[in-house]
Order: C-alpha cells, then structure tokens, then sequence
C-alpha cells in the first residue's frame, strides 16, 4: 500500500490516467468546499469506543429491513466470458475525479483494509494531515518513545545495579518523551473536531497523563535541589504504561483492556457477596478460634483478631496457606474441619467459579460485538468511499473502469494494468464490467489477498541462475527436498541427535550440527527466502541452528573448547521441539495444537496487558518498600565475622526468625524495577505468596496487606481470568471450526471459480477485463500443468501443517497471476469470525448508525455466529 508520499504524488498520475475520458451520462455533484470542510468521517464511536471496535457515523442507518437470506453454508459465485454490458456503457467515458475526493476515496479504503478508525475532518487538508498521522514511521517513533519512557525506571532511584544515571539525564530522556506524545495528540487533534477529540476519554488520559508528568518532574527537580536527603518521590511513574492503552496505535491491547472495562462491572456482585462471605467467616472463626489459646507453629496467635482472621481466610481461597491455617483447630478438634470444608467450598469453588463463568460469559458477548462492529465499520467506510467514486447507470450506482483505474493509481501505483484489472473482475460478481455497491463492500477482503505476478514468486537464485535451477537434476533435487522422506529423515536425525545429548556422547555434535546447516540450506534453496521464512518451525529451526552454529565458531576461535559449556547442546536439543509438529497430524491433537498456534499473537497481547499491570503494582511497590529488605546472603557466621550487623537477617532485624527469612526470600524485595518485575510474577503464581507479603508486613505495617489484595484481585482474580476465558474460547472456536463447512469469502469463492489461486489450474489462458481487453493469466497462452482443477475443495489453499517441507508450494510451477489463499487453520480466528457474520447478514447489511447498541441490533439473519461462539 502506497505510504501518504506515494498517494499524495500518485494524485497527478491517476487523474492523468483518465483525463482522455469523455463526460459521463450522469453523475455526482460534487461538494462544495465549505461542505467539505465542515464535514468530519466519524469512524469511532462517540470517544470511548473509537477503535476498531468503535461506531462509524458517517453514513445514515438502512433504510427498511434486510430482507431474509436463504441458508448459505458454501458461496459460490456464477461466472460466463460472455459480455453483459451494452455498447452505450463501453462507450461510455467518466471524468477524473477531482484530487480531493479520489485521495479521501483511497484514504477510506485503507481505513476499512487496516482497521482503522479514528474521525476526521473531511476537508483536504485535514485528510492529508490524517494519512500523514499513520505513516508508520511516526508510529515507530512513538513505540520507540514509549519503550523509553517505561525503560527510565532501569536508571532512575531505586535503579538496577550499576545502571543509576543522574537524575538530570532521566529528565531529559523523560521530557523529550513527553514532547513526542504531546506532538503525536496534538497532531490528532488537528484533524477532528473538538468536540469529537475531547469527547473521547482516552485523548483526555493521555493529555493529563502528560501534565502530570510534567508537574511531577518540576517537583521532582525542586524537592531534590533543595532536600535531596528526604527521599524525592516521583508519584507520577505509574502513569507511564498509559500511553501504551490509551494511544490509538495500540488498538489490540486497547481491546484487551476494553473487554476488562466491560466486564469488570458485572463480576463487581459476585465479587461483593464474595467478600461478604469472607468476613462473615472471619467473624465466625473468630468467635470461634480466639479464646481458645490457639498458635501456629511459628509462635504467631491463631485468629487472634478480626482483620488478621479476614486475610487468612483470604488467602485460604488462593490454596496458599491451605492446609497450615487449619491444622490448629484440626490438631484442636477434629470437628472444626467442618468449618473450613463449607468454607472452601462455598467461597472458592463457588464463588471464584461464578466469577470465571461471568467472565467468560462477558468475553465472548464482547467478542461478538466486536467482530460485528469490525464488519460494520469496515463496510460503513467503503460505502461511503462508494459514494464518493459511483456514477450513474441506467439508474443504477455503480463504479466504472475508468473510476477503478483511479484508485488503484493511489492504492497500488507500482503494479500493472492486468494486476488491476484483474481486481476488478474478481469484484465483479455479476460479470457486468462496473462494480455495484455489493460488490464493491468486498474490496478490503480482497485486497487482504496477496496476488503475485512470475516476477513476484522466484526466488533470488532462480532469477540470476535460471539455467541452473530450472535444470533437470536441480528439478529432481527439489523434488526430493519436498518430498515427506526428506522431513522424516532430518525428524529421525533429531531424535537421535536427543539421544546423544541425553548420553552426554558430545563428539558428534559437529556432526549433527553439519548436517542440520546443510538442510536449512537445502530448503533455502528450493523455497527461497520469502516462502522459507513464512513458516514458524523454518524460522526457529534458522535461529537455534544458526546461533549453535555461530556459538560452536566462536568457542573455537576463542580456544575454549576444553570447556565445552551447554550452549551448543541446549541450542541443539531444541529442535527436538520440532518433533511436536508430528502430532499435528493426529486427530486427536490436532485441535490442541492449532489453538496453541492461533492464539499466538493474542498472548502477546494479554502479555502486554499483564506488562502494564506489573510495571503499574512495581514502581508503587518500590516507593513503598525499596530499602527495606537487602539480600547478603544467609550464612549468619560469615555475614558476622566479614561484615555488620546490619546486614544479618535481609539487612533488617525484624525479620529474625520470620518465615520469610527461614524460606531465603530476601532476593524477593523491590529494591529495582527488575526484582520488583520478578515479585510481581511471583505473586500471581500464587504458591507462597503470602510469605511474601508476611515479610514486608514485618517490615513495615500490616496496612502493606492492603497493596498485595489489590493486586491478587486485579491481577490473578480479574485479569488471568479473563485470559482463561480467551484459551476456553479459543479452543471452543477451533474446535468447532474443524466441524463446520468450507469458511470462505466471497472473493475467495470466485477465485476459485477463476481457478487464480496457488496450485489451481485457470479455466483458460486469458480472461477479458473490465475495460474489454483481455487478462493474460498465463505466460505464452499455456496452462500450467497441475492435477489440482479450480474450484475444488480446498483448491489454492496450502496444504499440511506449517511445518511440512510439503507445505509450501512450488512457486516455479505457477505461471500468470495468481491468489495466495490461506487454509482454514492458517487464518485468524478473527477473520474466520468475520467471514461467519458476513454470511449472516445481507450483502449490503451495513448496520445500525450507532454501533454503541450494536447489541440490540438485529435483523433477518441467521444465528451461526451466535451458536459457534
């Protein structure tokens, strides 16, 4: 896609493309300046929402209900080489567009391919300002800036070992970050309307976000010039994980908190009648428990008062302390086990399972929304993209050769006037040479769709040694590094390579290091680089035995080979990883493991939510705590003799003879952004953190209980429940998905008709296009020779499993043009999702004018979607 250079240049081009064109029949009237100007493309919602979940106002609500569509669970598309259009239509000629209106044509379409969705003024140069917004380089800067921004709290009090800097440098680093964001919102709030921009909540976050931080920086520099003994704070470091949710490009992890949003109002009852629950127990056994002279082990009175029976109860739900806080009253009387048994299973099996059912329950209605607004939004902004390129035609909107030219010269300025055409006809379902507004509702589908020319597919050695590659002994060599025998034999050569390491048997590990360098090669050989490094076991194969490789190398240059360390070996029993593609072939792991694989990326994303939740708990701990707890060792005798008193016992004295210190926790302390990073994790395991919390407790006060609640509640009871409840959906999905039909587009059913996509045979040589010149969709008019024929099931897909040399087709066979379609497994859950809903809903479904009620929106559809989810 052409970057906002690329459009804005390509303007001259693509309107002197058609400036040959006569006047049309009819035609739009175009708005007026001032109606341009006072114009704004709403593709948000009313601010809270204006992602790519969000509302998309510009166009009013249909008119009248959707009509009832007949059951589809295949789409097939009819296709005939014969001419539909009259000669009055081919005569026919359109003006180009003016620049203004074809570059917001092309900026809406973008919008709908990349899913984005912020509002803009519609006047030119509020459009240009927008494109110049989501140039990526300005998006790389900002994720640069906000790394640095989270990265300061390495160098800042309290900084990592070695690491402190002054704090005038942090300042600078800080400020200059500060200046980059205020750039990037103002830029934003150029081209929007005031009272959208600040209708929406997260430009306000991240405006006083920004003069917080600035406050806090002039404080800061005041306090430390003038008391720099009295331990400056800075309050406004938590506010940094912010600009990572609240700026528009960070739209997944922005879902990610919006589900949290959303879903944390309706677990707030269960959660109150939970903790109800708990301090009516905590009352009860303390009435119960108190006055009997009961002790732990440790010396500590058993349910001595009301709020240390509230937090052992408490932490008996999390399993940490079970069952040690019942052994007392268990030693006491046997009776009393009764009590704890109708508290555990009140409390934690009861509650804390209602607390996952509603979430769970909540994710997927959120789920739902989402890919219904994703659909609609997307097609709200090709309508009205429609509206701005249609002209008419025997009372009939429609978009014309002539108008199609004009936009690919801004979308795709660099390829031919086939690849273009042939777009168009792909589009064109009806066969009529003009795309209808139905058809033209599918573009953002197809241009999802990689379409590759000869050029495109070979391979750097094929395009400088074509003699030799295309010779018969290199055919018959590439055939057999796609054969499966070749896979089963370097499978079979990393099992044994396992059990010369599990043997410690090192002198064949350059062997078996030799051997995998010479099929990495062999492979990169035959796919080439673009279609080797498209699959996830050939990358991590090239990284471990590339980096074993340059690992062996170095210890032998540097003559520390005697000492023989585990890198090479732990570099090379890694690929034994590989081996779990195998079971991919199984049925019955087959769903496991393609859940494990699609829901990749959207670990990533939960990952980024837990980072800001961490970063958030971390720097308030080390303002709490840092200083408190040093780690010097435990040999009481050494630290006596070599060193003080005061490094005994973690550096503090009242934690003599404390769990904590018996348990050696003293590294747990948050003394540095990265073991505070650590204590994090450590407490969302669970297991034992409650000892954790004892010893900083004793340290400081039992008021320090109230910072490690709130972040098991919001961390383990809340968020990892939210992301079980994505794995539950995930799989629920995948395993459904393995059950129901063909899931395709529409676009992808006439490919397949066409025969256009990868491995498929073309119904003929050539196509006629849109304008009436014929398509070459083979070189020389000869059809490539292949046993696949279009239309088939699974026709164009990639077969096997991404880690199968098979896999990956043979690119030097395909001739012309042609689709690069993905098999149902490769794609994402959420295109899949989207593709279910479109066959829901009526073509031309572009759904309520507020997408806020997009739940109680309903028309005549049929419910897949909602029984699949």
């Amino acid at each position: 896609m052409a970057d906002v250079n690329e459009l804005i240049v390509s303007l001259g081009d693509a309107t002197t493309d058609s400036s040959s064109a006569d006047p049309p029949t009819t035609n739009e009237e175009p708005s007026s300046d001032n109606e341009k100007e006072h114009s704004v493309v709403r593709t948000g919602d009313n601010g809270e929402n204006n992602d790519e979940g969000g509302a998309t106002n510009f166009l009013s609500p249909p008119n009248g209900e959707a009509k009832t569509a007949p059951l589809r669970k295949k789409k097939t598309v009819s296709f005939n080489d014969a001419e539909r259009s009259s000669s009055r239509d081919s005569k026919s000629k359109d003006p180009p567009l003016d620049e203004e209106s074809l570059l917001l044509a092309s900026t809406l379409v973008l919008d709908a391919k990349r899913g984005r969705n912020l509002e803009y003024i519609l006047g030119n140069k509020y459009v240009k300002s927008y494109i110049f917004y989501n140039e990526p380089f300005l998006r790389w800067i900002l994720y640069v800036f906000i790394a640095l921004d989270l990265t300061l709290a390495i160098f800042e009090e309290p900084a990592v070992p070695n690491a402190s800097i002054p704090y005038w440098g942090t300042m600078v680093m800080e400020f200059a970050c500060m200046c980059y964001f205020s750039f990037r919102i103002l830029h934003a709030m150029f081209f929007q309307y005031s009272r959208v921009f600040f209708k929406d909540a997260k430009n306000i976050i991240v405006m006083v976000s920004i003069v917080l931080t600035l406050i806090d920086m002039i404080c800061y520099i005041i306090w430390q010039n003038m008391s720099p003994d009295t331990h400056p704070v800075r309050w406004s470091r938590p506010l940094r994980p912010l600009f990572i949710v609240n700026f528009p490009d960070g739209k997944q992890i922005r879902r990610a908190f919006r589900n949290i949003r959303r879903t944390v109002p309706d677990i707030m009852n269960v959660l109150f009648l939970f903790l109800m629950s708990v301090l009516l127990f905590g009352l009860l056994a303390l009435k119960l428990f108190a006055k009997r002279g009961l002790k732990y082990p440790t010396g500590i009175p058993y349910f001595s008062n009301y709020f240390d029976s509230i937090w052992d109860l408490y932490v008996l739900v999390t399993t940490a302390n079970n069952p040690d806080v019942m052994m007392p009253a268990y030693d006491y009387s046997k009776w009393f086990f009764i009590f704890f048994l109708i508290y555990l299973i009140l409390c934690l099996y009861i509650f804390m399972s209602i607390v996952l059912a509603t979430i769970y329950n909540n994710y997927k209605k959120n789920l739902k929304n989402e890919i219904r607004a994703a659909v609609f939004t997307k097609r709200k902004q090709l309508a009205k993209a429609f509206d701005i390129l249609k002209v008419s035609r025997h009372d009939e909107h429609v978009i014309t050769h002539s108008r199609w030219k004009q936009l690919m010269g801004l979308l795709l300025p660099n390829k031919s006037a086939a690849h273009t055409d042939l777009l168009m006809k792909i589009l064109d379902t009806g066969n009529k040479n003009v795309l209808d507004k139905k058809d033209f509702l599918h573009l953002s589908d197809l241009l999802h769709l990689p379409l590759s020319e000869v050029k495109d597919r070979q391979t750097l050695f094929e395009k400088y040694f074509p003699d030799v590659y295309n010779h018969r002994y290199s055919e018959l060599f590439k055939r057999f590094v796609r054969h499966k025998a070749f896979r089963y034999l370097f499978d079979f050569l990393i099992v044994i390579n396992a059990v010369f390491i599990a043997i410690d048997l090192d002198v064949a590990d350059w062997f078996f290091l030799s051997i995998f360098t010479v099929e990495i090669l062999c492979k990169l050989y035959v796919f080439g680089a673009k279609e080797f490094f498209l699959r996830f076991w050939n990358i991590f194969d090239f990284l471990v035995i590339g980096s074993a490789l340059m690992a062996s190398i170095i210890e032998k240059a540097t003559e520390k080979a005697n000492e023989e360390i585990s890198t090479l070996d732990v570099l090379l029993v890694l690929r034994v990883m590989r081996l779990v593609k195998i079971f991919g072939s199984i049925k019955r792991f087959k769903v496991i493991l393609q859940t494990l694989v699609n829901i990749g990326p959207s670990i990533v994303t939960y990952g980024g939510v837990i980072f800001v939740f961490y970063y958030f708990f971390a720097i308030i701990g080390m303002e709490l705590f840092s200083g408190y707890i040093h780690y010097y060792g435990y040999d009481e005798q050494y630290i006596g003799s070599h060193g003080t008193n005061k490094m005994l016992f973690c550096g503090n004295v009242k934690l003599n003879n404390s769990l904590f210190y018996k348990a050696h926790y003293c590294n747990n302390n948050f003394n540095d952004i990265v073991q505070s990073m650590v204590v994090m994790f450590e407490l969302s395991v669970v297991n034992q953190w409650h000892v954790i919390t004892s010893g900083f407790v004793l340290v400081t006060s039992k008021v320090a209980r109230l910072y490690f609640f709130a972040f098991h509640l919001c961390c383990v009871v809340v968020v990892l429940n939210i992301f079980i409840a994505f794995i539950l959906e995930a799989f629920i999905l995948e395993y459904t998905l393995q059950t129901v039909p063909k899931l395709e587009s529409l676009v992808e059913a006439k490919i397949k008709e066409l025969g256009l996509g990868i491995g498929m045979k073309p119904r003929s040589a050539s196509i006629q296009g849109p304008s009436g010149d014929k398509i070459e969709l083979v070189d020389e008019e000869v059809l490539p020779e292949t046993d696949v024929e279009g239309g088939g099931e699974g026709d164009g897909e990639d077969q096997g499993d991404d880690s199968d040399t098979d896999s990956i087709p043979d690119l030097s066979k395909e001739k012309g043009l042609k689709f690069h379609l993905k098999k149902k497994s490769r794609k994402k859950v959420e295109v899949l999702l989207q593709h279910m809903f479109q066959g829901e809903i009526d073509d031309d479904d572009e759904g309520p004018s507020d997408l806020e009620n997009i739940d109680s929106y309903r028309k005549n559809r049929k419910l897949t979607l909602e029984e699949v989810t």
